[in-house]
């Protein structure tokens, strides 16, 4: 009968463990695949004290425990030896058929991971604590709340793609992102109405930004976003029925490529009213719009009503400009400034319009395209006192 082995200690060591000559001690295993793999520790128990000079780590016995529970969980070892960076691009390969802008937030991450020590870390050694630190340590270098939430939203599924691939146990991202980091970033308030008219009127007077009046008198009076606002075509305005029909959205990529796209959400595929003002806006758009030499074209559309210098397209970037340009030279006529005004502050100020009018939650969800309703309901957390106070009073008086 062979003699059991024993460590330095005298103590009795298990089938696969051993004792190296610097104290060091070793687990010998098979993984799921058949490959020989060790686990090492200077401890052999819990109870056992750490070397001088050592890294506390768990003991052997107890990552013995661990390889037996991913033994039988069927886990592969060392999470298949991929790093957070190399996760991530996998799960971004298998994401097909995604919008040119979804594609433009992949790039962003990977390039921010790319430049990251945290992305040449192995994934199953990356704890909560570890990705919590990793986002604390972007904001602290400056990146702001929004790019930190549009990381955390590529690398939490890609993670969790490796915990359904049983490469890892576990997904150290699954937690609320606003408990970890300051949540920086500047909402976009609805503007008021008389700084709604001021602004307008300020428009519609200016020699130079006139002919934007009617573009931004709409785009305040339909909640249209902006790229669905730019792929309007002569066909969508219908003037019988009162109404813009809205199926689609214009985007232009990084290369200035144009695509029409379908609506951001299944829900954005509408029929949105107009007024009689609205009409009469269409109808004097349409009146000046310029013939073009050649009618642009994109993916089969045609008839776009703005078209910029070139006789494209305008998009979303253009209006955008023109936005601030026309508040730049507000601001610096008048004393009381204008706070910041963006076409989608347009659409957030006419939501909160119809809200505060004490138009059904389910009517604005529709004409504003959303797909959930807690979307719309939201832009109620913007009535106040003075509002509460006319609805109150408009009830009673009912």
């Amino acid at each position: 009968m062979s003699e059991k082995r024993r460590d330095n200690r005298n103590r009795v060591l298990r089938f696969g463990e051993s004792q190296r000559p610097d104290g060091r001690y070793q687990f010998k295993y098979q993984d799921n695949d058949g490959k020989v793999k060790f686990v090492y520790s200077w401890r052999l128990d819990k109870n056992d004290r750490t070397p001088a000079g050592k890294k506390r780590e768990l003991s052997l016995r107890e990552k013995e425990k661990q390889v037996e529970h991913d033994l039988f969980d069927h886990i592969i070892a060392n999470g298949g030896n991929l790093t957070v960076l190399e996760l991530v691009e996998k799960y971004i390969s298998l994401k097909t058929g995604v919008r040119h802008n979804t594609e433009a937030n992949y790039k962003f991450v990977t390039n921010i991971i790319a430049k990251e020590d945290f992305g040449k870390k192995r994934i199953d050694r990356v704890h909560l604590s570890d990705a919590k630190a990793w986002l604390i340590k972007l904001q602290k270098d400056g990146r702001g709340y929004s790019s930190i939430h549009t990381v955390r939203g590529v690398v939490r599924p890609a993670f969790q793609m490796a915990v359904d691939d049983d490469l890892i146990r576990k997904n150290p991202f699954n937690f609320e992102l606003a408990s970890v980091i300051v949540n920086d970033s500047v909402t976009r308030e609805a503007i008021t109405r008389k700084q709604e008219r001021e602004f307008l009127r300020f428009i519609q007077e200016d020699k130079h930004f006139c002919k934007y009046y009617d573009g931004i008198y709409i785009l305040f009076n339909t909640g249209l976003r902006i790229s669905e606002f730019c792929g309007l075509t002569v066909k969508d305005i219908d003037f019988k029925e009162m109404r813009i029909n809205v199926d689609h959205q214009l985007q232009r990529k990084r290369n200035m490529e144009y695509v029409i796209e379908d609506t951001k959400t299944s829900s954005g595929k509408r029929f949105v009213p107009m007024t009689q003002e609205v009409a009469e806006c269409f109808r004097r758009i349409l009146a000046n719009r310029r013939k073009p030499k050649v009618e642009p074209m994109v993916d089969g559309y045609t008839g776009f009503l703005f078209l910029d210098k070139n006789e494209m397209p305008m998009v979303a970037l253009h209006w955008e400009k023109y936005f601030q340009h026309i508040l730049e030279k507000y601001n610096s006529i008048y004393k009381v400034q204008m706070p910041k005004i963006t076409p989608h502050v347009c659409r957030h100020t006419f939501c909160s319009k119809m809200a505060k009018s004490g138009m059904n939650p389910k009517t604005l969800q529709y004409i504003m395209g959303h797909a959930d309703i807690s979307v719309t309901l939201n832009t109620y957390s913007h009535v106040g006192f003075e509002d509460a106070r006319e609805e109150l009073n408009r009830v009673a008086d009912g």
